[in-house]
């Protein structure tokens, strides 16, 4: 995928970039496969505000997608490579044998025409879906499972890929693009080959309201707020936060303390992000 880099007519122009989109190859969405996004603004169902910085953005439609790659041992078609609005990654659109239509995430290297399939004797291309205990260690893959049967959970983002290191009884060792290396049951599947859209890191928004149109809203610093509306606010001037770390509006660290809670799966972290097995 290619980038594409504006002419600076305007200051907010310069710098930005944005895609070409030389890989969609159908603008509309398969309208048996979408349904309306309920725009919510960060708030519950009591109406109050529990995301910060949500609301606005252009109208989207949920595609979607099957991650469970359930349809075993039936080849399907890539018809088209879809633009989605609610995820970084594109989505190819499938043709099944039998008359069905799916959307999966499109891998790097797959294009229209070309056939997928999901079976524990798939072969070993991008896009085939198949369980890990079938994928020759080394390989690349994405769109993991954590249990079997549920659907893929992880490495689902643009450019992202894992690394499948090891088989030992029924688990794999398989590197996260963290860095983290995590245990995963050998009877779960995955999807051959990297995520596209590779170059989505290298876009610059360039303008504010390139960020509202996707439903993001501005963000004011702490330090620029009174003292009652935040710990960090207050004083002439610049200065410190005047604490030994930073906090949130309600008094909480939010950096230097670990927010990790789930310590049930624990044991199935071979090795952290962090430098060091803790």
């Amino acid at each position: 995928m290619a980038i594409k880099i504006y002419k600076p007519t305007t200051p907010s122009r310069r710098g930005m970039t944005g895609y070409s989109f030389e890989e969609i190859t159908k603008e509309t969405p398969e309208r048996s496969l979408i349904v309306i996004r309920t725009a919510r603004a960060g708030r519950n169902n009591q109406g109050r505000i529990t995301v910060r910085h949500q609301g606005g953005g252009s109208r989207q439609y949920i595609r979607i997608v099957d991650f469970k790659r359930n349809k075993l041992n039936i080849p399907a078609r890539v018809a088209a490579i879809e633009y989605d609005p609610n995820r970084t990654a594109r989505l190819a659109l499938l043709n099944y044998a039998d008359g069905e239509k799916r959307y999966i995430i499109a891998p790097v290297g797959l294009k229209v025409d070309d056939t997928v399939l999901a079976s524990p004797t798939a072969e070993i291309r991008p896009g085939n879906s198949l369980p890990i205990s079938n994928i020759p260690v080394g390989s690349l893959i994405h769109n993991i499972e954590l249990r079997e049967g549920k659907g893929g959970q992880l490495v689902r983002s643009a450019g992202t890929s894992a690394q499948l290191i090891a088989k030992e009884g029924d688990y794999a060792q398989i590197r996260m693009p963290s860095g983290e290396v995590r245990l995963v049951l050998q009877k779960c599947y995955a999807t051959i080959g990297q995520v596209g859209n590779v170059d989505h890191s290298n876009i610059k928004l360039g303008k504010a309201g390139r960020k509202r149109h996707l439903g993001v809203k501005p963000t004011v610093r702490g330090t620029a707020m009174s003292p009652r509306d935040h710990p960090h606010g207050g004083g002439e001037g610049r200065q410190p936060v005047g604490m030994p770390g930073p906090k949130s509006p309600w008094g909480k660290p939010t950096r230097g303390y670990r927010t990790r809670r789930n310590k049930m799966t624990d044991k199935f972290i071979v090795r952290r992000r962090k430098t060091g097995n803790r």
